[in-house]
């Protein structure tokens, strides 16, 4: 849906301004007022440092009011002081940061930035990937991603990498290699997962914005958990290579979680955007995404609902964050109508369930073939072993039709979208879980009981390759985050972002932290 015209709104940006305007504006605060830098060490080189975004910091080091090595160093002194508490940072790059400090970063919209890697999903040259899993600990790239080399052009400081569940199986981030992330809101509960890592890290204000990937709602439900914003970008919207072409036959696809939605729009412009070789393209925006915050969306024909596909039981609190999202919605000027796509979600969650054991099997064999010998039941947890064992039993016909049902599923969706600019959902069919419930050491009959709640709302969205955000809108009565989940037809992050915006001006969210010491 084509814009109206933009206009300002608390520390968004004007979008006829773009990045021209960032640079002209001077350093940005979450809050109006920032208090100016100090040159005193550690945590007090910026005291307010957890007050800023993204391009707030980058500001910062543009105007020079502070170095990059300081703003690493307040970085680093945070994760020191508060990851013991919740488990989010699991490998320490410190040394690699400083080195590419010291060599000269790149000039671009987040020089001088902090910033975290999922360890899944990306390579780092000279680190490792563990993907959560015993069976890869020691497993150093020697190459970057593609991904991480436009982080690099982008000027991000990239000083470590977060926790993840075993292959990113799980939406509770709880290896058994590096032990649970807990939800910096209250650690008996989980941070969410895949991406649970960079979820706790962000929510502890140990840095602004951090990488993840989403492949049934690892961004969205963790970013749900820990009250952020979490964009999953449309399928191959970024690159996966030059390892891979996609993820899981692209339901998996990767990008950030933010405390503000211009840093998502900024990191995404940054590294959105095809790679040689990729087997297929998403549609190009019709401008940068940062240009799209700011912008009036318009009056948005917004489904909603809060019946889950697969049956699954929605929690009140879950429900009532769809109610009051779309009452806000509502006194924005948009239109909401109570409706949902026809998805036939048994073929769908079969084909989805196919293709993930497919794949987890090809992992495990790789990994053995690189290390000499088999894969065995003790080199990973239970429910990943039991995962690659009924991959094992699949046949090329088994594929062939659940990647049929796969794309039969994105035109049901496709179809949806021709009498609707959004739909609204609850992110997750309830609260946070407390740790231990969707812990990999268990049966995978259990497992899946669990986990289905969890992802009945994003995951046929991966399916179906279209873009999706939860937004941090509700809170329970116990204090924990719920978000809802908005999601646009294939291609459209501008109308995500231009609503997200008008949310975050609306209900603004950056003030509201954890109430425990962390």
């Amino acid at each position: 849906m084509e814009p109206k015209q933009p206009s300002r709104r608390g520390f968004l940006l004007d979008s006829t301004a773009g990045a021209a305007a960032l640079a002209a504006a001077g350093p940005v605060s979450l809050f109006p007022e920032p208090a100016r830098a100090t040159s005193t060490k550690g945590i007090g080189v910026l005291p307010d440092y957890d007050r800023y975004d993204g391009i707030g910091l980058a500001e910062l080091v543009k105007a020079r009011q502070l170095t990059a090595g300081e703003l690493l160093e307040a970085a680093v002194d945070r994760v020191e002081q508060r990851n013991p508490a919740v488990n989010a940072v699991v490998n320490r790059m410190y040394d690699q940061a400083k080195a590419a400090i010291a060599a000269g970063l790149l000039s671009g919209p987040f020089t001088g930035v902090p910033y975290l890697l999922k360890d899944l999903g990306v390579y780092y040259a000279g680190a490792v990937t563990s993907v959560g899993s015993d069976f890869f600990r020691d497993a150093i790239a020697d190459h970057d991603s593609e991904i991480v080399a436009r982080m690099k052009r982008a000027g991000l400081v990239i000083f470590g990498k977060t926790n993840t569940p075993e292959f990113g199986l799980s939406t509770s981030t709880e290896p058994r290699l590096f032990g649970p992330t807990r939800n910096p809101w209250n650690p008996a509960y989980s941070a969410g997962g895949s991406s649970g890592g960079a979820a706790a890290a962000v929510a502890a204000g140990m840095l602004p914005m951090a990488h993840a990937t989403d492949g049934g709602g690892s961004i969205r439900v963790p970013a749900s958990c820990c009250g952020l914003f979490g964009l999953k970008p449309t399928r191959a919207r970024n690159p996966m290579g030059p390892d891979l072409g996609e993820g899981w036959n692209g339901a998996g696809v990767g990008h950030a979680i933010t405390r503000s939605v211009r840093d998502s729009a900024a990191l995404l412009d940054a590294t959105s955007g095809p790679d040689i070789g990729d087997p297929y393209l998403a549609p190009p925006p019709k401008r940068p995404y940062l240009a799209e915050v700011g912008v009036d969306p318009g009056h948005l024909r917004i489904a909603f609902t809060t019946r889950a596909w697969n049956g699954q039981a929605v929690d009140p609190e879950c429900v009532a964050a769809v109610v009051e999202a779309a009452k806000l919605c509502e006194s924005l000027g948009h239109h909401l109508e109570e409706a949902t796509p026809a998805i036939d979600e048994a073929a769908r969650s079969q084909a989805a369930r196919t293709i993930t054991a497919a794949h987890t099997r090809a992992a495990l064999e790789t990994r053995g073939e690189v290390l000499g010998r088999p894969p065995r039941p003790e080199d990973v947890e239970a429910i990943t072993w039991a995962t690659a064992e009924y991959g094992r039993k699949l046949t090329a016909s088994d594929y062939a039709r659940a990647i049929v049902v796969m794309h039969r599923t994105g035109r049901v969706v496709g179809h949806f979208f021709t009498r609707f600019d959004l739909l609204l959902t609850p992110s997750m069919c309830k609260p946070p879980h407390k740790l231990g419930v969707l812990n990999m050491a268990g049966t995978l009959e259990a497992f899946r009981a669990a986990i289905v709640g969890t992802i009945a709302f994003t995951q046929p969205f991966n399916t179906a390759g279209n873009p999706a955000m939860s937004v941090p809108l509700h809170w329970s009565a116990e204090g924990l985050p719920v978000g809802v989940q908005f999601v646009a037809p294939f291609g459209d992050e501008a109308t995500l972002f231009r609503l997200a915006a008008q949310l975050e001006a609306a209900q603004p969210w950056a003030n509201r932290r954890p109430p425990r010491a962390i």
